[in-house]
């Protein structure tokens, strides 16, 4: 077996290159006396380079050697044509200890300077220590940093650079990538959203560019739901999410980044409600939704490209163009990676999605649930500055649970504060039609009527019975002295 070589491409290029040129002699070797005539006409021919594509010439005696170092191998005449790696090949004679540890040092200190800016300032530091030694080349300090995984990081600056960004820096450097799948349709989905980068002409006649949500199937890779929007909010999120639950059902995870529409009371509290466990990737670590993030390729690739140029593009012809692209083209187009299109396999793997409720749970689903204290003068609460007026059968709570969207107060609605079910929907107070002065009569607080009541019973209350009977029998004398409560004219003592 020939020895194996641990060879570069453009090793690789150049051993094929010289075995063309020596190839059509080995082939047909010349007879005795031809091989220096032979020798000399290939080094009359230009050639291309293997590299550079250039037009080149050899010299006779260069061919020759070729020749002779594919003749001695028979076993492999193209691997011997290779390049020879040079002996001090990844030692780095030009780097010498103490420079190592400064290139070292200073990278831990600034991992997100450039190469280039890395060299500059370290030629600054051997000008200043001798001790340091000559500084090499550009490209050697270059090829040291990257040779010991030295890689430029993102730099992080102003308002990003927090505890948050560096750990997260910190453990994309420490632990390990791997690629995931679910094992089942329907068991995860990926949400985000992404700028787009055509505008769209909205109606006050203003140029916007929008932003797509994107609602994926993890294992089959299936467009849910996509749809653009003009802002990103959790008003929007949770309408197209919803659009998504009703076309394909109810997944089992969610997976979406930390943004302020992911994490607002209506979206965590609606996915709780229904069921759903919500997971959130990690602060600055986008590569964790990497399904969702390559799904904006072909979005930007593909269909925003035959759109680029629309100069009557608005948001209606846009998520048409959307709709039937995603359904139509990436849905029942095959990926390299699953073997098939994800229509295909969205229909024939396992699915452990569930039934998608209607439309009012979904509304009383993803609300924010939230604790006011009723006003007694009015039977009203507060929310959002909104006065809301409560039946009166609930006159007697103190303190009160709604739940509700922030962006759509006509939908708030009271519930049991221990087990969450909705008792009724509350309507906003309407002050002219009050001034009406018609009333309605008070609901009983129980199945009895309140209203109802009896005649007293014309005796003494027992407490006081007993505190009297308690008090007689300590034989204790009288604790005041009578006056006024005795009738002048039965008193004896006067005659």
């Amino acid at each position: 077996m020939p020895e194996e070589r641990n060879v570069s491409r453009g090793d690789q290029r150049w051993a094929h290159f010289r075995f063309s040129v020596v190839g059509p002699l080995l082939a047909a070797p010349p007879k005795q006396g031809e091989l220096r005539g032979e020798l000399k006409r290939l080094a009359r021919k230009h050639w291309r380079h293997p590299l550079t594509g250039s037009w080149v010439v050899f010299g006779a005696s260069t061919i020759e050697r070729w020749y002779y170092q594919a003749h001695r191998s028979p076993k492999d005449p193209v691997g011997v044509l290779s390049r020879k790696i040079r002996e001090e090949e990844g030692t780095h004679p030009s780097l010498s200890l103490p420079l190592r540890d400064a290139i070292e040092s200073q990278f831990r200190q600034h991992r997100d300077w450039s190469y280039k800016l890395q060299a500059d300032n370290l030629a600054v530091r051997v000008e200043q220590d001798p001790r340091l030694g000559e500084m090499p080349s550009y490209e050697s300090v270059r090829r040291y940093m990257k040779a010991h995984g030295m890689l430029k990081r993102r730099r992080l600056g102003g308002k990003r650079r927090t505890a948050g960004a560096e750990a997260a820096e910190q453990r994309f450097e420490d632990l390990e990538i791997r690629s995931y799948e679910s094992a089942y349709v329907n068991a995860l989905w990926h949400l985000d959203f992404h700028h787009g980068s055509v505008p769209v002409l909205t109606s006050p006649g203003e140029w916007v560019y929008p932003l797509l949500l994107g609602v994926l199937d993890d294992h089959s890779r299936l467009c849910c739901h996509t749809q653009w929007y003009l802002s990103e909010t959790a008003e929007k999120l949770i309408h197209g999410l919803s659009q998504a639950f009703m076309k394909r059902g109810m997944p089992r995870a969610l997976m979406t980044d930390n943004g302020s529409a992911m994490i607002a009371h209506e979206t965590t509290q609606g996915l709780l409600r229904l069921g759903i466990v919500h997971e959130k990737t990690l602060p600055y670590s986008p590569y964790q939704n990497g399904k969702q993030e390559s799904f904006w390729g072909p979005v930007e690739g593909r269909l925003l490209a035959m759109l680029d140029g629309l100069k009557d593009l608005t948001l209606a012809k846009l998520n048409e163009a959307t709709q039937a692209w995603a359904e139509l083209e990436h849905n029942r187009s095959v990926q390299r990676e699953i073997g098939c299109t994800p229509l295909e396999r969205f229909i024939n793997s396992k699915d452990v999605a569930r039934r998608c409720p209607e439309s009012e749970i979904l509304r009383q689903a993803f609300t924010a649930e939230l604790s006011r204290t009723q006003r007694k003068s009015d039977g009203t609460i507060s929310v959002e500055g909104v006065r809301f007026e409560l039946p009166s059968r609930y006159r007697h709570f103190e303190k009160v649970t709604v739940r509700y969207a922030t962006w759509d107060l006509s939908h708030v609605y009271l519930t049991d504060g221990r087990s969450g079910q909705v008792l009724t929907r509350l309507y906003p107070q309407d002050k002219q039609k009050n001034a009406e002065g018609l009333r309605r009569r008070k609901d009983p607080i129980t199945e009895r009527p309140d209203s109802v009541s009896e005649p007293a019973s014309g005796q003494m209350a027992p407490l006081l019975r007993k505190l009297i009977a308690d008090y007689a029998a300590t034989g204790l004398p009288s604790a005041y002295l009578p006056k006024d409560e005795i009738n002048p004219k039965e008193d004896k003592t006067h005659e």
